[in-house]
């Protein structure tokens, strides 16, 4: 079974950095798709980024694009979000997950919620003076 363990959350003020990493555990493949997700009191659930260990082909929501970085430790199975110039409006739950392996052959890289098979528990960030 695979296993997603968030970490890396906190509060910062606006401008700020966090950077925030999620574990994996369980898989099989070689071959994963990990993103990471965002969800504010109110609001639905977003793909904020993702990336593919084939071909380390990432995705990054308009929001954000400029700002966050995602990477990967491929040999450790992590993947890292360093989030930079902060806004408030970045406040959130920002959970990591698996996608499902299906969507590995997709000519674009596939980061939605609908596509994912396993999530972490969660991380807490919020951006405010």
């Amino acid at each position: 079974q695979v296993q997603l363990v968030e970490s890396g959350g906190g509060l910062v003020q606006p401008g700020g950095s966090l950077r925030l990493a999620c574990a994996a555990s369980g898989f099989t493949e070689n071959y994963y798709i990990i993103g990471w997700f965002r969800q504010a009191p109110g609001k639905g659930r977003e793909g904020v980024s993702c990336i593919s260990s084939s071909n380390r082909d990432t995705y990054y929501a308009d929001s954000v694009k400029g700002r966050f970085t995602i990477s990967m430790d491929h040999a450790n199975r992590t993947v890292y979000l360093q989030m930079s110039s902060l806004k408030p409006e970045d406040t959130g739950i920002y959970i990591c997950a698996a996608m499902e392996l299906s969507w590995i052959a997709a000519p674009q890289l596939v980061c939605h919620a609908g596509a994912a098979h396993t999530w972490g528990q969660g991380t807490q960030v919020t951006v405010s003076s």
